[in-house]
Protein backbone atom coordinates (compact mmCIF):
# COMPACT_ATOMS: atom_id res chain seq x y z
CA UNK A 1 0.00 0.00 0.00
CA UNK A 2 2.84 2.37 1.19
CA UNK A 3 4.73 1.82 -2.36
CA UNK A 4 1.88 2.23 -4.51
CA UNK A 5 1.07 5.84 -2.83
CA UNK A 6 4.57 7.07 -3.35
CA UNK A 7 4.96 5.91 -6.75
CA UNK A 8 1.56 8.12 -7.56
CA UNK A 9 3.04 10.69 -6.37
CA UNK A 10 1.79 11.63 -3.32
CA UNK A 11 3.92 13.17 -1.17
CA UNK A 12 5.68 11.37 2.09
CA UNK A 13 3.69 13.30 4.90
CA UNK A 14 0.30 12.13 3.68
CA UNK A 15 1.02 8.42 2.98
CA UNK A 16 2.32 8.14 6.86
CA UNK A 17 -0.68 9.85 7.80
CA UNK A 18 -3.11 7.63 5.79
CA UNK A 19 -0.77 4.34 7.14
CA UNK A 20 -0.96 5.66 10.87
CA UNK A 21 -5.19 5.90 9.94
CA UNK A 22 -5.19 2.41 9.21
CA UNK A 23 -2.70 1.02 11.85
CA UNK A 24 -5.46 2.82 14.03
CA UNK A 25 -8.87 1.90 12.76
CA UNK A 26 -8.21 -1.66 12.30
CA UNK A 27 -8.13 -2.84 16.15
CA UNK A 28 -11.69 -0.74 16.66
CA UNK A 29 -13.32 -2.89 14.08
CA UNK A 30 -11.99 -6.21 15.47
CA UNK A 31 -12.81 -5.38 18.71
CA UNK A 32 -16.69 -3.70 17.65
CA UNK A 33 -16.95 -7.59 16.02
CA UNK A 34 -16.20 -9.41 19.00
CA UNK A 35 -18.45 -6.75 21.12
CA UNK A 36 -21.28 -7.17 18.41
CA UNK A 37 -21.14 -11.37 19.24
CA UNK A 38 -20.59 -11.02 23.05
CA UNK A 39 -23.91 -9.67 22.83
CA UNK A 40 -25.70 -12.06 20.32
CA UNK A 41 -24.15 -15.13 22.41
CA UNK A 42 -26.10 -13.20 25.50
CA UNK A 43 -29.39 -13.44 24.06
CA UNK A 44 -28.96 -16.55 22.57
CA UNK A 45 -28.03 -18.31 25.94
CA UNK A 46 -31.20 -15.69 27.29
CA UNK A 47 -33.64 -17.66 23.88
CA UNK A 48 -32.48 -20.38 25.13
CA UNK A 49 -33.33 -20.31 28.97
CA UNK A 50 -36.70 -19.40 28.25
CA UNK A 51 -37.25 -22.21 25.68
CA UNK A 52 -36.34 -24.27 28.72
CA UNK A 53 -39.02 -22.56 30.70
CA UNK A 54 -41.47 -23.05 28.44
CA UNK A 55 -40.67 -27.06 28.51
CA UNK A 56 -41.27 -27.17 31.85
CA UNK A 57 -44.58 -26.24 32.01
CA UNK A 58 -46.25 -23.01 32.76
CA UNK A 59 -49.35 -21.77 33.50
CA UNK A 60 -51.68 -19.64 30.71
CA UNK A 61 -50.44 -16.56 32.20
CA UNK A 62 -46.84 -17.40 32.22
CA UNK A 63 -46.96 -18.61 29.28
CA UNK A 64 -48.50 -15.57 27.88
CA UNK A 65 -45.43 -13.56 29.68
CA UNK A 66 -43.06 -16.23 28.21
CA UNK A 67 -43.91 -15.55 24.85
CA UNK A 68 -44.10 -11.95 24.65
CA UNK A 69 -40.48 -12.54 26.38
CA UNK A 70 -39.89 -15.04 23.40
CA UNK A 71 -40.58 -12.57 20.76
CA UNK A 72 -38.73 -9.20 22.53
CA UNK A 73 -35.38 -11.51 22.14
CA UNK A 74 -35.76 -12.65 19.37
CA UNK A 75 -36.33 -9.24 17.68
CA UNK A 76 -33.17 -8.12 19.62
CA UNK A 77 -31.30 -11.43 18.10
CA UNK A 78 -31.97 -10.18 14.32
CA UNK A 79 -30.84 -6.38 15.24
CA UNK A 80 -27.46 -7.88 17.22
CA UNK A 81 -26.51 -10.75 15.37
CA UNK A 82 -26.49 -9.11 11.93
CA UNK A 83 -23.54 -10.51 9.84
Amino acid sequence: MLDRLTTLGYPTMITRCLLLIYILAAPAVGAAEVGQQSECDKIKQKIRHVQSRMRAGYTRAEGEKLEAELRRLRALRRKACRR
